[in-house]
């Protein structure tokens, strides 16, 4: 009987929902790019570049990127080199390749309008076809991403982390979507989420969910056990001669996979290493400036990089057949090829 009393409770909090947010967001939301127009192409864009990205990060990304590709047929026949370079800055380049192969596949079979539909693009996972779904196609798919567990686990008092809430509050929330307002009430639970029920100090006086809300704090959803980063010595040879630099592309499989980057090895080296690896590859003399130290932190992996300049004039062809890199004049590396962050940082010790 209690059981059945707080599954009454439960769904009658669900059934408020719409009530609750869509009057406050409809005063309350945020001015976003994203949110001109419901057109599925720029929806699927947003919700890609959004990923484990900031909306300050993806804002100017997502205006320079649609003004590019202003199609999903423009996006498809994009070369790679112009598309990763669009995507810099984002990081996770994967979502951007994705994002391209998912607009070949709409090409050549049109736009999905359901969630089970658009589960089948590359890159697209429970929570984005729900979000395209929804606002694109006014279908009442729910979307839950980490602003909503949050949200809805402190307004249901739900003491548990928020991978075991997903699925739960999914099923709970698709009979409750208002026709006619399915994408409003999907953004409005988002940005209760990101604007007012925040991870920390949350907003509660200015919720509209506060008279209803079981919890009134950040107590909820409880953490969970974050898997401890690896860390990684890594090495960086900054080749140069003149004006022109040396890349190579990151091998497939690992992080970074195809990307251009400078030549990298994942452990230690002193400078005077590095003048014997030379001296072995035929580049002797090339001369090797100071290391400069530098972290870069990936969602799994920690780099401890040492990152030398070595100045290979007149040994290129040595350098090229040993460490397998290219030659590219700094200004096209700085203006048309994409370097990820990982690497970007380093172009400043050329100038140095």
């Amino acid at each position: 009987m209690e059981q059945d009393r707080e599954g009454e409770a439960r769904g009658a909090l669900f059934r408020a929902l719409p009530t609750l947010l869509l009057p406050w967001y409809d005063q309350n939301k945020r001015d976003l790019p994203w949110r001109e127009n419901t057109d599925p192409y720029r929806v699927l864009v947003s919700e890609l570049m959004l990923q484990q990205t900031r909306v300050e990060a993806a804002r100017e990304h997502y205006v320079r990127f649609l003004r590019a590709l202003p199609t999903v047929e423009a996006l498809a026949a994009c070369p790679e080199d112009a598309l990763f370079k669009l995507w810099e800055g984002l990081g996770y380049y994967s979502r951007a390749r994705n994002l391209q192969r998912a607009a070949r596949l709409i090409c050549e079979n049109g736009f999905p309008q359901t969630a089970e539909g658009l589960k089948r693009l590359p890159g697209v996972g429970e929570y984005t076809a729900g979000a395209v779904a929804s606002i694109a196609f006014g279908a009442p798919a729910p979307a839950v991403d980490g602003n909503v567990v949050r949200v809805l686990s402190r307004y249901l008092g739900d003491a548990l982390p928020a991978a075991q809430l997903r699925k739960a509050y999914a099923a709970a929330l698709a009979p409750v979507y208002p026709a006619g307002r399915c994408g409003d009430f999907t953004q409005s639970l988002m940005e209760l989420g990101a604007t007012v029920c925040t991870p920390s100090s949350p907003l509660c006086l200015a919720c509209p969910l506060l008279s209803l809300c079981r919890t009134k704090s950040d107590a909820l959803p409880l953490p969970a056990r974050k898997p401890e980063r690896r860390h990684t010595e890594v090495t960086m040879l900054l080749f140069f001669a003149g004006e022109n630099v040396a890349l190579c592309r990151r091998p497939a499989g690992g992080v970074l996979a195809g990307m251009y980057a400078f030549y990298t090895e994942e452990r230690a080296l002193s400078a005077q290493a590095v003048e014997e690896a030379l001296a072995r590859a035929g580049a002797g003399g090339a001369k090797v400036g100071q290391g400069t130290a530098h972290r870069h932190v990936f969602s799994h992996i920690e780099w401890e990089i040492t990152a030398y300049p070595v100045d290979c004039t007149g040994r290129e062809a040595a350098v090229c057949a040993a460490f397998g890199v290219a030659f590219y004049p700094l200004g096209k590396v700085k203006a048309e090829l994409s370097l990820p962050s990982a690497y970007r940082w380093a172009l400043r010790l050329f100038k140095e």
